[in-house]
């Protein structure tokens, strides 16, 4: 039973579906939840692969970049390819490379076929991700329902930051290191089953062939920029590789925009930034992104290595976040409904800003109460402004170009978290090499270039001097890691406080309305039995 209706009524999606839609939610954020479990639990297990699989710095890099640029390059290749083919077939070709690549990584033995591993496994969740979500507005046109999706599929994300590290000490403190990756598996498993059992199939069919050039450059371009930010941190921004992936990168996507314009058929139709809900959103999306990370970036090492907490009970300590955002997710739902969207998304970033700021004025001796209280008033703002800018991002996009138009999102938001580890890294470690640099002034030379390289690094220093030495070592170090963890947290809190003053000046406060267009939703079971 194919059914083709306007996306304004969208009224199929709700006779396919009817009360089993809810259902079909569940799989699409279960989808999403097995990304963000694999992305912290691999952050868990980093040192237990250094020491298995004989990985340089360099290679445990690259375990995590292989999978970042994979990623980054082919989200928009993959909505694009989703809004022609399938949402739903596309989805379930991620999860299928997500899942068999998990399997593969969990069996290598190599730091290289690792690496090689994590990049399909990014080609798989840039297909996760953009479709999982492409699909909420096929499932929910009622935009109320659609508000409470896509807030379900938004904790769902954000779930991984405690779970994937209590998961991962647990099973690193129990089970072979492959563990880590194997336990993607049932979870993909279970994500299929939902997908094939519940989720309806939807595509444009007026969609035009896939625009290969324009994919091309995106993905070279997209990927170039993602690698020079990654290289930043480790070889600084006038490194020949930073600077080949960065300019090279833009050129590519100045060539990609050039290309567009004159494209008989177009990767992405650029009048979608026209629209001011589309482009103002996704920007939002990405900055209070950009805070999230960069806050979580200097945070997590804070706790670690400051406050000697274990991977383990670090996923504890960020409980009061996920609580704070569920809690802000939760209470944003109605007023939104009233006022609209901005006021919120506002009211979010500014309390985030605050959050922020809370948070700089920690020191090396501050007890886990005071964290806790930047963590609640932090997430309370993520979790009214993050579901909200998402909302206003598909709500703005007409059904056809879903898929497209998500993956344009993610993509400009990818991006936004990639610059976040890159530019607030630099300003912590600017700080800490600043603060630091007297206490290391007397060390011989490989122990001064280690101390002043990182908090870790002068942590591991100090356990080779005498006691009081090494105390007072130990002591500056984590004095330094927390006046630079300030500048970077202030400088996040500012940009953060800029981009709201933007979002109040340009992000319409009127809702959205998508074109109407023609799109063709088919029925779980009968597209089952088609293909019999």
């Amino acid at each position: 039973m194919a059914i083709t209706g306007s996306a304004t009524s969208r009224s199929g999606a709700n006779e396919v579906r009817g009360t089993l839609r809810w259902w079909a939610l569940g799989a699409l954020t279960l989808s999403i939840l097995v990304i963000g479990l694999d992305t912290y639990v691999l952050a868990t297990a980093l040192p237990t692969l250094s020491d298995e699989l004989g990985a340089s710095n360099s290679q445990l890099q690259w375990i995590s970049a292989s999978y970042t640029l994979a990623w980054s390059g082919l989200l928009l290749p993959a909505g694009k390819l989703g809004d022609r083919i399938g949402r739903r077939k596309v989805l379930v070709t991620g999860l299928v490379v997500f899942g068999i690549a998990s399997v593969i990584a969990s069996q290598v033995t190599s730091a290289t076929a690792l690496i090689a591993t994590r990049a399909l496994m990014g080609a798989g969740a840039a297909m996760i991700m953009t479709l999982a979500l492409a699909l909420v507005p096929v499932i929910f046109p009622d935009e109320e329902e659609r508000k409470r999706a896509i807030t379900v599929t938004t904790i769902g994300t954000m779930l991984g930051m405690p779970l994937g590290p209590l998961l991962g000490g647990w099973m690193l403190s129990h089970f072979a290191w492959g563990w880590v990756f194997l336990i993607n598996g049932p979870v993909v498993l279970l994500s299929l089953l939902g997908v094939a059992l519940w989720v309806p199939e939807s595509r444009d069919p007026a969609a035009p062939t896939l625009d290969w050039p324009g994919a091309v450059m995106v993905t070279i371009g997209v990927t170039g920029m993602a690698y020079g930010i990654i290289e930043q941190p480790l070889e600084g921004w006038s490194d020949s590789k930073v600077l080949l992936g960065l300019i090279g990168g833009l050129v590519f996507l100045i060539l990609f925009v050039l290309w567009q314009r004159r494209a008989s058929s177009p990767l992405i139709d650029l009048k979608l930034f026209l629209n001011r809900h589309f482009t103002w959103g996704s920007i939002t999306f990405g900055m209070v992104s950009f805070a999230m990370m960069g806050g979580l970036f200097v945070l997590t090492p804070y706790m670690q290595l400051v406050q000697g907490a274990s991977a383990e009970s670090t996923g504890v300590r960020l409980l009061p976040l996920i609580g704070a955002m569920l809690a802000g997710a939760a209470a944003g739902e109605k007023p939104a409904s009233k006022i609209g969207a901005k006021p919120i998304i506002l009211v979010g970033m500014v309390v985030s800003a605050v959050g922020l700021v809370l948070l700089s004025q920690l020191h090396a001796d501050s007890g886990y109460g005071s964290v806790a209280l930047g963590l609640v008033v932090f997430g309370l703002g993520l979790g009214l402004s993050i579901p909200l800018s998402v909302d206003v991002v598909l709500s703005a996009l007409p059904l056809s170009q879903a898929g497209t138009g998500n993956g344009m999102s993610r993509t400009m938001q990818n991006i936004a978290v990639s610059f976040s580890s890159a530019i607030i890294g630099s300003m912590l470690n600017n700080g800490y090499r600043d603060k630091i640099v007297d206490a290391v002034r007397d060390l011989p030379g490989a122990a001064r270039d280690a101390a002043s390289a990182s908090v870790a690094g002068a942590h591991g220093v100090a356990g080779g001097l005498p006691a009081d030495a090494g105390g007072r070592l130990t002591q500056a170090a984590n004095t330094a890691y927390a006046h630079g963890m300030t500048q970077s947290l202030v400088a996040s809190a500012a940009i953060l406080g800029v981009f709201a003053v933007l979002t109040l000046l340009f992000l319409p406060k009127r809702k959205p309305r998508p074109a109407e267009v023609e799109l063709e939703l088919v029925d779980p079971a009968d597209d089952a039995v088609k293909s019999n």
